[in-house]
Parts: structure tokens; C-alpha cells; sequence
């Protein structure tokens, strides 16, 4: 795709977000200055703009499903989608990839009638958007085609489900929860790290009070990326991931680090985002490699990128209204291996995810040792979510990270069968995702700089409300399969 990173208001950008299909909506929905150190754009509810919280599914008896972007990473998700719901459309750029995904879905043997392909340019996901048998638009396209896609969604009578970010702009992160309470159409960020074996079993330990009262946190994306995704040709386009680093220095992917701290924190739950610091290094480590390796030949298409300004190590701190910070880390461009650096530390114990160590003092653990090894996974087991022991032979056939893809497409279509609320909501989307152009505005000055968070839920964050803490339910299908 040759869309740009930010729209021009042209009838193209109008069609792009569904506006010339439905009356009354538009592109300029949430326009704004940039946030500042003292204040944050929280835009009054327009009439006919609604609260989102604690609104139910409305139930169906089969959950029919559009996905757009069949690539690096749609082109995975198609038979976990086809496992749990009805695939009615598909849709991609590329006729080839459409092609496949209807013989996947097809040799599942879980429906009888085809999806609908739609591969004819990059405006036919509108096509699909209009059709009248689907609940929900899953999404998995290049990250600026995430908020024109989501609207149009939204805008003819369709749930949600995006691959990270639902925007990497605060004015489009906005639109889109407007559009959402506007619209009555859940739009949730579909965060497969919270569905997580051990961040589940985290979020249960927080909740029992193994903690104590927690007080701060860290998570993030540390990612070696440079080959084979920013250069070597992983991604369609080949380019579009790394000429992201040409149009902002941020934290281009901080949710899968921060989404898990965020909810056992009760995040949106009781306490919210206040306040934002970051800081990067230089940006270095991209060019050298474009420079050096010997796979990026002289025709590659990184020579025609504009210089890279996102630093290759980002750092930010989000403070809270309670006085909790949470450490966020992003950084794809360096040699280092993977980690999400999950972190948690209440006035009774810490964790640390990625290290596989527990200390806690309700346990009466009071030696300066960690707890490691057996040792650490009979405390995690011991709170494990119900989740997993449910759906663990699906998870492991239909796998997917682990078989967390897997546990996270389940629980969303669940919930849309059961009549019950999302998990993650378009509040949470919104936070999590805010931190991407909050830390570039940040970072506009050499100096320190705090930028405000808004409030995407109007004040609505103030009460506790479920996600990840309620029972199992009763749910035919599960037992079924």
C-alpha cells in the first residue's frame, strides 16, 4: 500500500473512512492541538455519543467474522477465526492471499459455504464493511490503514477486533472511541499477551492480594526486527513497518509490555494514565545495518527512505492519578534478544515475568532470594487463569504464540456469543495505544518533557468494573469441542 502516514481531507480520506457510505460521518470527527505538559485534549461528548462502559455484546448465535489483511500476520489468524466463528468475508490487496485463506478456512471443515474474497485495490475493504452478514471486522492491515478501516467498520453496524495500534495518532485514537460511542460498536484493540499464560496468572496472583497494594510496573517490546522484518521482506509492503521510523520518534510498539501491567493494575478500573514522560537514544542502529549487511543489496528499497529519526531505544514513564508509574520500554533495532520486560512490584512482593521469578512476602518468602525454577511454577499454577486448563488442547492445536493468538480470538468471539462485555474496551485500546504519539510529542525537545494523558472515558474510570477477573461461564460450544 502507498498510503501516506497522515491523511490530507480529501473525498480519498472519505472514502477511506467510510464517510461517503454513511451519512454524517466524517473524517475531522476529533481534530485538536497536541497535548501539552499542563493539559489534554479531552473533546465534550457530542449528542448521540454514548459511554461505552460496561456495554454487552448483544449476543448471537453465530459470531460471522470479516477479516482485512491476509499477510504476516492476518494470514495466521484466518483458521483460528475459522475455529470459532463463521468466516463470511476475506479481503487483501493480493488475489493470491485471498485465494489461500478460503482454501484454509474451507479444508477446516467447519462451514459449508466459502467466504467472499475482496482483493480488487485498496478501497474494497469498503465492499466487505457494507455486507449484512458480518458482526465483527477483524483486522490486520499496515498500522495507517488501522483507523480508516476500523471507522468504516464501525460506521456500517460492525464490531471490531485491530492488530496493534488501533492508531499511532491521538486525534485518529479519539475519532475512533467517538466513533464507537456514537455508533454503540465495541472497537477493542485485540492484545494476544493478555490472553498470556503467565500474565493471566499475574493478573489473578494481583487480584488475590499476593502483592499487596501495587505500586509500580514495567512492560515493553524489546525486538530485534532489523532482518527479516524491517529489511527482509517478512512484511507486504517490504518497507512499511521501517518508514514508520522515517515519520516519528516514539514508542512505535509499546502495548504487548504494557497492556498486561495495565490490567492487573486496573487500569480505566479505578485508577487511569495522568502523565507522560520519554526519552530515546539516537537513531543509529538502522542505517548501519542497511550500510553494512550484506543482504540489503544497492536496489533494496531502504535506500529510498528518508532518514530514519526514531531513536533505536525508547524509554517512558507513565504516572498515574493514584501516584503508580509504569516503566515502558520499546526497541527494535538493536541486537538484543527478545523480551517484554514484564515487571510488577506491590508493598508485599515483586515479579518478574520474563526472568521466571517470584518473591513474595504473603508467602512468607523473607530471605532475599528469589523464587525460581518449581519453586516459581507452582505459585503461577497455582493462580492460573480458567482460560487456559478450558482450552488448552485448541490452544495447542491452533497454537499461534504459544497458543495465546488462539486463547484471545476464543474469549473475544465468546463474549460476543455470551451477550457480555469485552475484556479490553476501546478505553483500554486508547490508553495503551496514546503512548505511541504522546512520546513523540515528549521527545519534540531535547529537555525532559511531561506531556497530559487524556481521559478517553470522560471520567468513567473511576468505578470498578470486570475484565480478566470474572468466572468462567456456561458456554455450550466449549463444552462441545
Amino acid at each position: 500500500m502507498s498510503s501516506p502516514s497522515r491523511y490530507s481531507p480529501s473525498r480519498r480520506d472519505l472514502l477511506r473512512s467510510g464517510a461517503v457510505l454513511t451519512a454524517g460521518a466524517g473524517v475531522g470527527a476529533a481534530t485538536g492541538g497536541p497535548a501539552s505538559a499542563a493539559t489534554a485534549w479531552e473533546p465534550s461528548r457530542d449528542q448521540g455519543e454514548q459511554p461505552m462502559v460496561d456495554v454487552p455484546f448483544e449476543g448471537f448465535d453465530n459470531v460471522r467474522v470479516g477479516l482485512i489483511g491476509l499477510g504476516n500476520r492476518g494470514g495466521g489468524q484466518d483458521v483460528r477465526f475459522g475455529a470459532v466463528s463463521t468466516v463470511t468475508a476475506a479481503c487483501d490487496i493480493r488475489p493470491a492471499q485471498v485465494t489461500r485463506t478460503i482454501s484454509r478456512i474451507m479444508a477446516q471443515g467447519f462451514q459449508d459455504t466459502p467466504p467472499v474474497g475482496y482483493s480488487n485495490g485498496e478501497e474494497d475493504y469498503l465492499n466487505l464493511v457494507k455486507r449484512d452478514d458480518i458482526d465483527l471486522v477483524y483486522i490486520a492491515t499496515p498500522w495507517e490503514w488501522h483507523y480508516p478501516q476500523a471507522k468504516a467498520a464501525m460506521e456500517h453496524g460492525k464490531h471490531v477486533a485491530i492488530e496493534l495500534p488501533i492508531s499511532p495518532h491521538l486525534d485518529e485514537i479519539w475519532d475512533l472511541v467517538r466513533t464507537s460511542e456514537r455508533t454503540r460498536k465495541h472497537c477493542m484493540l485485540l492484545e494476544n499477551v493478555n490472553y498470556f499464560r503467565p500474565e493471566l496468572q499475574m493478573f489473578n496472583m494481583v487480584k488475590a492480594g499476593l502483592f499487596g497494594d501495587v505500586q509500580h510496573a514495567s512492560g515493553g517490546y524489546i525486538h530485534d526486527l532489523r532482518w527479516p522484518y524491517l529489511f527482509g521482506g517478512a512484511y507486504y509492503p517490504e518497507y512499511w513497518r521501517r518508514r514508520w521510523q522515517t515519520r516519528m520518534n516514539a514508542l512505535h510498539y509499546p502495548m504487548h509490555g504494557l497492556g498486561p501491567v495495565s490490567a492487573a493494575m486496573g487500569i480505566n478500573r479505578g485508577d487511569r494514565f495522568d502523565e507522560l514522560v520519554a526519552v530515546s537514544t539516537p537513531p543509529k542502529a538502522l542505517a548501519l545495518f542497511r550500510s553494512e549487511d550484506s543482504r540489503v543489496g544497492p536496489d533494496h528499497s531502504s535506500w529510498d527512505d528518508a532518514p530514519y529519526i526514531s531513536g533505536d531505544r525508547h524509554s517512558a514513564f507513565v504516572t498515574t492519578a493514584s501516584g503508580r508509574f509504569i516503566r515502558v520500554e520499546h526497541d527494535v533495532n538493536s541486537p538484543h534478544p527478545y523480551t517484554r520486560e514484564t515487571t510488577l512490584t506491590g508493598t508485599r512482593g515483586s515479579i518478574e515475568l520474563d526472568n521466571a521469578r517470584v518473591y513474595l512476602e504473603s508467602l512468607g518468602h523473607d530471605n532475599h532470594t528469589w523464587r525460581t525454577g518449581s519453586s516459581y511454577s507452582s505459585i503461577l499454577d497455582q493462580h492460573d487463569h480458567w482460560l487456559w486448563p478450558a482450552l488448552q488442547r485448541l490452544a495447542e492445536q491452533y497454537g499461534g504464540h504459544g497458543g495465546g493468538d488462539f486463547v484471545a480470538i476464543f474469549r473475544l468471539v465468546q463474549l460476543m456469543r455470551l451477550g457480555m462485555t469485552p475484556d479490553i474496551d476501546v478505553y483500554d485500546s486508547a490508553a495503551w495505544c496514546s503512548v505511541i504519539p504522546l512520546s513523540h510529542e515528549s521527545m519534540k525537545t531535547p529537555h525532559l518533557r511531561p506531556v497530559k494523558i487524556p481521559d478517553f472515558t470522560r471520567g468513567h474510570w473511576k468505578g470498578a468494573r470486570p475484565t480478566f477477573d470474572r468466572p468462567r461461564p456456561d458456554d455450550p460450544w466449549l463444552e462441545e469441542r
